[in-house]
């Protein structure tokens, strides 16, 4: 089995910077879900986090990657350590080499490009490094914003999967996107 390397150093094309999540961004993951009421809506999450979970995944985090079942990066401005959102890797299928990327922002820095720019570098780094052929995302039809960042980082809308997940009893529709290496 593969595994997710912890960063030498941040992912960086000097508008956004990724780095390995750590316990100290909890408290902007708890205040970005408290200005969005939905985000956790959005992330496909039954309701928002805990701080309990949030430590508990901060502290399952280093061996989660070295296993290669999930990774979590931090997306930062590089004049700054301040959690503005995270990159979410999940679920990972390793024998066909591609997993599923999520990302989320804090409400007051979306609309400027920086969930484009980390989709990028993100996608970039799993289709590199890590050894990855395919990362895939998906997201309500009706996320526009979601679909023009994942559009602007490479990604290629493939269609609609109809009634793929289940939320709340009821079949949902998504779109998938996919990053390849002729993408980026």
């Amino acid at each position: 089995m593969s595994s997710f390397p912890l960063l030498h150093a941040p992912l960086t094309d000097d508008t956004v910077v990724l780095r390995d999540y750590a316990e100290r961004d909890i408290p902007e993951i708890l205040i970005a879900h408290q200005d969005d009421p939905r985000m956790h809506v959005l992330t496909g999450d039954d309701r928002p986090p805990s701080g309990a979970e949030l430590g508990r995944a901060a502290e399952r985090e280093a061996a989660d990657r070295a296993i290669g079942e999930r990774a979590a990066l931090t997306i930062v401005e590089p004049s700054s350590d301040t959690c503005r959102g995270q990159i979410r890797i999940h679920p990972v299928d390793w024998e066909q080499s591609r997993a599923e990327i999520g990302i989320w922002l804090a409400p007051h820095v979306r609309g400027r490009g920086l969930g484009r720019r980390a989709l990028r570098l993100a996608g970039e780094w799993l289709l590199g490094p890590c050894g990855l052929a395919r990362v895939e995302l998906l997201t309500d039809p009706d996320n526009a914003p979601m679909i023009r960042a994942a559009e602007g980082a490479g990604f290629v809308r493939e269609g609609i999967l109809r009634e793929y997940l289940r939320r709340r009893g009821k079949g949902v529709d998504v779109v998938i996107m996919s990053l390849i290496s002729i993408d980026v």
